[in-house]
């Protein structure tokens, strides 16, 4: 019971502050993943001799090739942003590498961190010392503008027809906490989106990025919305992008935990959050 409280906690608190705002339009929400309150130590980085990001090309809008060729996305504003705040702007480099070679080349010394998504596991903390998480990745429900539903959606969601992807943490999701609604899996989003437009389902329910960016693009045409949330449930959908480091030096990622509160705190996070992904999945 306290983590169905703190699950739909986040949600209700969106729905009371929309309420109070009437029918004022709502910014762009931005995720905020620190404390305010919580002052992390300012490492003294002067000794390191280099911190080279090792990433991928592949992985738009968080690391790609522009199209003058050069590698750009949200991770590489952020790995540049990381050494401003720790004052080794000189020493910092990124490179990209296919994702198979990310783990060799780390531990062989050819960079001294990872920004491409690996996610921090039981499993991979055997391998890397992670930052804290500095984005994570909430579930949504979209509907139809017409008919969209706003916190609490617990129970007006009840009987209704929501399609979820068969198999995904999603749809376990779905079926554990939304428990009153007729759950509909597809093997394919493209099927969903085509039956959540076409009426055949109320709602569809996924990962908030995802869903964003078939909202902002042409083929939703302008349909439809998200609905209630966002959800956080680390134990359907993990805990979020880290920054990973070889298990042996956490105290470099301490130094990235520090730089990442001070992007958060000084509004760079959300810029850069709000220029890769301008419909907001939170």
């Amino acid at each position: 019971m306290a983590f169905r409280w703190r699950f739909f906690a986040l949600a209700m608190l969106i729905g009371l502050l929309s309420f109070a705002d009437g029918a004022r339009a709502a910014p762009p929400q931005v995720p905020v993943l620190w404390d305010a309150k919580e002052r992390l130590p300012k490492p003294d980085l002067s000794a390191l001799p280099r911190l080279r990001f090792l990433t991928t090309t592949d992985f738009p809008p968080f690391n790609f090739l522009d199209g003058s060729g050069k590698l750009s996305g949200f991770h590489i504003d952020l790995a540049r942003a990381i050494c401003a705040e720790l004052g080794i702007v000189e020493k910092c480099q990124i490179q990209a590498l296919p994702w198979a070679e990310l783990e060799g080349a780390l531990r062989k010394g050819e960079g001294e961190a990872i920004i491409a998504g690996i996610a921090a596991t039981p499993e991979s903390r055997a391998t890397y010392a992670f930052s804290r998480s500095y984005l994570q990745f909430p579930a949504r429900f979209i509907m139809p503008k017409s008919k969209a539903l706003t916190e609490p959606v617990f129970d007006k969601l009840h009987g209704k027809r929501v399609g979820v992807i068969s198999g995904s943490a999603h749809e376990r999701m779905l079926r554990d906490y939304f428990n009153t609604v007729q759950v509909i899996p597809f093997d394919r989003p493209e099927d969903l989106y085509n039956d959540l437009k076409a009426g055949k389902v109320d709602a569809a329910f996924g990962d908030g990025m995802r869903l964003a960016f078939w909202l902002g693009g042409s083929d939703a045409a302008g349909c439809c919305r998200f609905a209630g949330g966002p959800y956080l449930a680390p134990e359907y959908l993990g805990t979020g992008m880290a920054v990973a480091t070889k298990a042996d030096n956490p105290a470099l990622a301490a130094a990235i935990d520090y730089a990442l509160q001070e992007i958060s705190m000084k509004g760079t996070f959300a810029e850069f959050y709000l220029r890769y992904f301008p419909v907001s999945f939170f």
